[in-house]
């Protein structure tokens, strides 16, 4: 919902592999090498984008060949982000013991460690040795009782075999007592925080067949947001004029994408949501997909007339005799698969969903005059504004402003409560809701 309000809110590689169809008498083993190229291409993705993340959200860069202390430092990063605790409380848990006199940490050792830090030491020791000797032979290792790996430590590896903490092809090359390499290293932390539910949070990609209902079913299950006394205390702003309208999100549906590579856009009708993602897809461009509820606040004014209320569409009645709605509304992330395909989504937006004069064909259902998608990273001719945003628990309240009036605005937020810890950072938007901002109808 979109009234005279002068804020929305800030939110957030898919791999085609066509099947080689080969008639039958060309044998299993011609099949072979494109099923192997393919698992290849996809696992180097996989940790490519590892890396990437890792590095984004914990400032983790790892060297081809790991240290100790390097993975040890590395892992407290990632078990104190992902379990609410400092880096000291997690170094305390002891997931990688000290060994004097040596600087390389092995295989086995790195792997344990990422076993204990994702939750599944348990799991491990119920393996048998029957079950821990055909987990380990997946990665071409026998193993044996009274050998280099302890009893322990078999179970451990093996469990995190059969989990996908660590693929075999990647231990089988370096062996569990082989030294731990930058990408052993990278895949197992990637792992744990995925274990920990904060690594990437979608609900597809543009390119899946069934991207749609899970869309559509998202929204079905999206409701109007509430959070209490913090919701309490920014509409009181609201109520005297100190900021003209906020959003509101949940930060557990944060994608956690690479900005570099993201652009969020923000619409009230879902079958938009499902048109664009059809146009994205007829156009070959390749991005993954999270679907972000969120709830608009405003001043919905007497004059309009009787507000018509709905599951999606809510008011309160305040002192003035206007009325504070609360409409229903959602951010679509999406992750290109390329900076170059980030830079595509623009100009398919102003000729398909940007709407022009009222009666006009050829555009997506519900297009707006001012469309909004912004980015996190620079792009050419996006404007930029500031998002002035307070976190609170898993809500976040956010309202955006052109650059100049953001002082106004947080000052107008903190006069709310001396308990607010309000922030802001620039970001790039699109120009019609640039010039929406300035006042301008297009």
């Amino acid at each position: 919902m979109r009234k005279t309000n002068k804020w929305l809110q800030l939110s957030t590689t898919a791999a085609l592999i066509t099947a080689l169809a080969l008639p039958a008498t060309a044998g299993a083993a011609a099949n072979q090498p494109v099923a192997v190229l393919a698992k290849e291409a996809a696992s180097a993705t996989a940790q490519a984008e590892y890396g990437s993340f890792l590095l984004q959200q914990y400032g983790i860069s790892l060297d081809k060949a790991v240290t100790r202390g390097q993975f040890s430092q590395a892992l407290a990063k990632v078990v104190a982000a992902t379990q609410s605790i400092t880096e000291t409380e997690a170094n305390a848990k002891g997931y990688v013991p000290q060994a004097a006199g040596t600087a390389k940490i092995a295989a086995w050792e790195a792997i344990s460690a990422a076993v204990k830090a994702a939750d599944l030491a348990e799991l491990a020791y119920t393996y048998s040795e029957d079950k821990v000797a055909a987990s380990l032979k997946t990665a071409g290792i026998a193993y044996q009782q009274g050998g280099a790996l302890s009893w322990q430590a078999a179970q451990e590896v093996a469990v995190a075999l059969d989990t996908g903490l660590v693929s075999a092809g990647t231990l089988a090359a370096i062996k569990t007592d082989g030294d731990t390499t930058g990408e052993l290293a990278v895949q197992l932390l990637g792992k744990v925080v995925e274990f920990h539910g904060d690594y990437k949070n979608y609900l597809g990609s543009v390119q899946d067949a069934d991207i749609y209902g899970k869309l559509a079913q998202a929204w079905s299950e999206s409701s109007i947001i509430k959070a209490g006394e913090l919701q309490e205390i920014i509409d009181t702003g609201l109520k005297q004029n100190l900021i003209t309208g906020y959003n509101l999100k949940d930060a557990a549906f944060d994608p956690h994408f690479d900005p570099e590579r993201t652009i969020t856009y923000g619409h009230s009708d879902i079958a938009h949501a499902i048109q664009l993602i059809g146009l994205l897809k007829s156009e070959g461009i390749h991005a993954k997909v999270q679907f972000e509820p969120k709830t608009s606040a405003f001043i919905y004014l007497k004059e309009w007339g009787e507000p018509t209320q709905s599951d999606d569409y809510q008011v309160v009645q305040i002192e003035n005799g206007n009325f504070i709605a609360y409409a229903k509304e959602y951010d679509l992330s999406f992750e290109f698969a390329s900076k170059t395909e980030k830079e595509r989504f623009q100009p398919l937006v102003l000729k398909y969903a940007k709407r022009n004069q009222e009666d006009v064909t050829g555009l997506l259902k519900a297009s707006w005059w001012q469309p909004l998608y912004h980015s996190r990273t620079e792009l050419a001719d996006y404007p930029v504004i500031t998002n002035n945003l307070i976190k609170e628990g898993r809500y976040i309240v956010q309202t955006f402003s052109l650059n100049e009036e953001s002082p106004k605005v947080v000052a107008g937020l903190k006069k709310l409560s001396d308990k607010l810890n309000v922030e802001t950072y620039k970001f790039w938007v699109d120009q019609p809701f640039y010039n929406y901002l300035h006042g301008e109808s297009k």
